[in-house]
């Protein structure tokens, strides 16, 4: 899916999903241009609503502008790649176990896509392909109505007006996707260039929100191998090796981080500091860091969860309890768009409340 990102073609994505269809209909009666017109015009924007809405990824609209061309090309390839082989499925083996197999495997390849486009955790993604298949029921729910309307747009005079004042805005669409494209292709240029660390950290950044971990580490380390005062990149090695659990390697580039720049990224390497001696166990250290940090960015729910499991394992329990609470209402109070990220705190924040009855 990060290739195609990168190097696929919504054509020719196009094109494979209508050549999955034409093999499918030679053993069944569906119509060639319908699947991919619904996938286009519904499913697609359906997946993305979900995203924004499961995944607090901020205003639906902006969303759909951002990510559809992205997401329609990876779905569009999903749907050939289980279309072609369903195609010959179909003569060897009963039509339900050949349409399981081949729905499972589409649902497979989309939960990588909506993770890979959309940059969401996994068990985001899988509710918000478990979640896709209510899109086509109400698409199923509505089509009698949809397919009047259908009829009265293939009017060529309906389709020339409808392009004249709407053209701008469906050609948009495929834009992003491109931008994209040629950003990537512009950093690879850059990157070609040995004394260039911004160039490979950049990188980095693209694989790390596509949750590639291996191939970011790997830029993020060239990254500082061409520039150790590059204080980002260290800061990222750090919290990859603190999500993998390794906590002494992360804790070698959050202190490089502390000794370049204690304030860098508005001080969350405290923040970071902090979880790590928290899991270590480490609760006085912990609350070092954390007691400056929460000072500096009062309403962070990361960092009041943090400093409360530090409080808490010292045994002050009613003042971890505050921070508990403190979490859930910075993430109440937190905008929208900044829920994806806040609301997992209050969670633990409210779990960890429970816990303690």
């Amino acid at each position: 899916m990060s290739d195609i990102l990168d190097r696929g073609s919504l054509l020719i994505a196009t094109i494979a999903a209508l050549v999955a269809t034409a093999l499918v209909n030679l053993t069944l009666p569906v119509g060639i241009f319908m699947p991919l017109f619904i996938l286009a015009a519904g499913y697609v924007p359906g997946i993305l609503v979900l995203g924004a809405l499961i995944g607090h990824l901020g205003n639906a609209g902006m969303v759909l502008r951002r990510d559809y061309s992205a997401m329609l090309t990876c779905t569009a390839m999903a749907m050939a790649a289980a279309g072609i082989p369903l195609a010959g499925l179909l003569k060897i083996v009963p039509l339900p176990a050949a349409l399981g197999a081949a729905v499972a495997y589409f649902a497979v390849l989309m939960f990588f896509a909506v993770r890979t486009v959309l940059g969401v955790e996994n068990g985001t993604a899988f509710g918000i392909v478990a979640l896709s298949p209510l899109v086509l029921g109400v698409i199923a729910l509505l089509w009698g109505p949809l397919s009047m309307v259908l009829h009265i747009l293939a009017s060529p005079f309906i389709l020339l007006y409808l392009w004249y004042y709407m053209g701008s805005e469906v050609s948009g669409l495929g834009t992003a996707l491109r931008r994209q494209q040629n950003f990537r292709r512009m950093l690879e240029a850059a990157a070609v260039n040995p004394h260039d660390g911004e160039a490979q950290y950049q990188l980095g950044l693209i694989h790390q929100q596509r949750r590639q971990y291996s191939e970011a580490i790997e830029r993020f380390r060239k990254a500082v191998a061409i520039d150790p005062a590059l204080t980002d990149a260290h800061f990222q090695l750090g919290r990859i090796a603190r999500e993998q659990g390794k906590l002494r390697e992360a804790l070698v580039h959050f202190q490089t981080v502390v000794d370049q720049d204690e304030r860098h990224s508005a001080s969350e390497v405290l923040r970071e500091l902090g979880a790590i001696y928290v899991t270590a166990r480490q609760f006085e250290d912990a609350k070092n860091e954390l007691e400056i940090y929460v000072e500096r960015r009062p309403y962070d729910p990361e960092g009041l969860y943090w400093y409360g499991q530090a409080l808490q394992g010292l045994g002050r329990n009613a003042e971890a309890a505050g921070l508990y609470r403190r979490a859930v209402e910075a993430d109440d109070t937190a905008p929208r768009h900044r829920k994806r990220f806040t609301a997992k705190w209050s969670r633990l924040a409210q779990r960890a409340l429970g816990s303690r009855g």
